[in-house]
């Protein structure tokens, strides 16, 4: 993959980052006490895929046209960009401790953070596909 697009695709994982940020804030300020603690992390987890596959979207023509493998692997860069930063900014800035880090990892209380993830890493080939450039 070119060094190029390697840094466009850096680019809009950082815009992911802030879509991620802000739907945190809307999911404690509205959704949780509007929904309550389980309907409000569903939805967020949803809202969230959906904001993830559609910045893919849009941000595919701008990132460039390729081989489905520089999908792939750009999709688990962005996953691996997001693990980091979510143990190193929960960790070292928030100050959780790590089992209360890794509890987001399970399927509980309506948390789809795993299934974030997994959105997160195959969003850039899906968009392709829905494209049909794959």
């Amino acid at each position: 993959m070119a060094l190029e697009m390697a840094f466009k695709a850096l680019a809009v994982w950082l815009g992911i980052l802030l879509l991620a940020v802000a739907n945190g804030a809307l999911r404690e300020a509205v959704l949780v006490p509007m929904l309550g603690q389980t309907a409000g992390l569903v939805l967020s987890g949803m809202l969230l895929s959906s904001l993830i596959v559609w910045t893919a979207y849009l941000a595919l023509p701008w990132i460039g046209r390729t081989r489905a493998a520089n999908y792939l692997v750009t999709g688990i860069g962005w996953l691996c960009l997001t693990l980091v930063f979510e143990f190193s900014f929960g960790h070292f800035v928030q100050g959780k401790p790590w089992p209360e880090l890794l509890d987001a990892y399970r399927f509980q209380g309506g948390n789809l953070w795993p299934f974030v993830l997994l959105v997160t890493a195959a969003s850039p080939c899906a968009a392709a596909k829905l494209r049909g450039w794959i």
